[in-house]
């Protein structure tokens, strides 16, 4: 025996961490594993279920047989846009909006808070004589939160109202980067006949420059909203909303103003939330109002869809997906409990597991650094053999199915939206979306501890440089 080798084996004998760590990865794997399995399953039943819709027709990405793009609104519809620190796109917001939508009935009311004169001037600029905008000031200085900026919004409106005696017919909500769709008011105006609340999809879109970071929104947004939203919407459980793109009718607005002002709040939307509008959405489904997802192709195949830039560095990504999983998690468990129907159940568990996601994912990327480590210390004689048994191998092998799956999944739903390209990239950024969940998931939890505490949430939003009009005007001229 070598001195090498004794000092190797002396070494292990006074070490027993290494045996302690042999322990701590197979408990670790078999914890995993079984989430693993557990959220394949969950995401096979959706799967399967948009299989099924697809092969007994229920469910067909239909196309227009003539364009909807300017037709007569049945009633006034008011766009409500609240802007903070977006003196960089609210201009081309504004005027796209107007140019896409030349309806009379349209009326645009943008928020702008009184110490950002700079997003005020860059509206009114864009709003030029058009007497269909509203540009509304906060009394507040920003940010506060969106939800009491719409508020705000909602009480211009309102005011409106009683000076002009006209009633709106309904409020949709955009964000201040918004590009919208030419078709898309028409057609929420004639799905609001027999509905409360509706809703079109989110499309984001690609940039050359953000391939990765931004470029994983394409894949998470295309498949929950070409797949997952479907399948709520034709199982008839209650639908979220998206913030962007989705529509309320004035009197469920109304119904929901009335049961803010029982605890002492202002206006329809929950200023404390930090994602209200998934939760006015929630709401409408529970209170048995009906909901609608309206996923349309025009007369040229374009998607009539939302289309917005999404972060592209790793901070700003993470800083909105904080926000999301603290508000529809967090805020989401704690202010709406769980619905009666087993349908929602569901539903609720599959929008609150983010925080369960990332310590999942992050047991699972600290094994893969955990394993070689082992494995070169059982080389050197410093660890036993990995520790293993039927349930875990069995677990292991369902994961990677599933994992192959997934990925197939991704594939085929990014590809099918943004080109065959795309589609291997998509396959190529899970673990990019992973890290920021894991991240994300920490910030959410360390967020809700502090707000528990009482510190109030304020407006966190992602900074916005460039407008997609704006891009694609230029890249069409060019």
């Amino acid at each position: 025996m070598t001195i090498l080798e004794s000092a190797l084996i002396g070494l292990a004998e006074r070490l027993p961490l290494f045996d302690w760590l042999r322990h701590a990865e197979f408990e670790l794997a078999l914890f995993a594993a079984f989430w693993f399995v557990i959220g394949a399953a969950d995401e096979i039943a959706i799967d399967l279920t948009w299989l099924w819709l697809r092969l007994v027709r229920r469910h067909r990405t239909h196309h227009l047989a003539e364009s909807f793009a300017g037709r007569p609104l049945l009633g006034q519809i008011a766009v409500l846009i609240p802007a903070w620190n977006e003196a960089a796109v609210i201009g081309a917001t504004v005027s796209h909006a107007l140019k896409a939508w030349p309806q009379a009935e349209l009326r645009l009311y943008v928020g702008c808070y009184r110490n950002d004169p700079a997003t005020l001037a860059a509206a009114m600029t864009a709003a030029g004589l058009d007497s269909r905008v509203r540009l509304i000031v906060h009394d507040r200085d920003g940010p506060t939160t969106k939800a009491d900026c719409l508020n705000r919004l909602y009480g211009a409106v309102v005011e409106d109202e009683e000076r002009g005696g006209a009633r709106l017919r309904a409020l949709l909500l955009h964000d201040a980067e918004d590009m919208v769709h030419p078709a898309a008011l028409s057609l929420i105006d004639l799905a609001l006949v027999d509905a409360d609340f509706v809703q079109i999809p989110v499309r984001p879109e690609p940039r050359a420059g953000a391939r990765w970071i931004g470029g994983h929104y394409l894949d998470e947004f295309t498949e929950a909203h070409a797949k997952a939203m479907v399948v709520r919407d034709r199982i008839g459980a209650a639908l979220p909303a998206a913030g962007v793109g989705c529509a309320f009718s004035r009197d469920v607005l109304d119904r929901l103003a009335r049961l803010r002002a029982i605890d002492g709040g202002e206006g329809p939307f929950e200023a404390e939330c930090l994602t209200e509008d998934y939760e006015m959405g929630l709401l409408i489904g529970r209170s048995g109002g009906v909901s609608k997802f309206l996923r349309l192709r025009d007369t040229d195949g374009t998607l009539i869809a939302t289309r917005s830039y999404f972060p592209e560095s790793l901070s700003e990504a993470v800083r909105q997906k904080t926000r999301w999983i603290h508000g529809i998690a967090f805020q989401g468990w704690e202010r709406l409990g769980w619905p009666a129907r087993l349908v929602d159940v569901w539903m609720a568990l599959r929008d609150r597991r983010g925080p369960l996601v990332a310590l999942v994912l992050a047991f699972a990327y600290f094994l893969l650094i955990l394993g070689p480590v082992l494995a070169l210390a059982e080389w050197f004689g410093l660890a036993g053999p990995r520790l293993s048994g039927p349930v875990l191998d069995g677990l292991v092998k369902i994961c990677l199915a599933a994992l192959a799956w997934r990925m197939l999944a991704r594939f085929v739903f990014t590809a099918r939206e943004y080109g065959v390209i795309e589609g291997a990239r998509a396959v190529l950024r899970i673990p990019i979306a992973n890290i920021i969940s894991i991240i994300a998931g920490r910030r959410a939890f360390v967020s809700y501890v502090r707000s528990l505490g009482g510190v109030a949430p304020i407006w966190d939003k992602t900074e916005h440089r460039v407008h997609p009009a704006t891009v694609l005007t230029a890249e069409a001229t060019a």
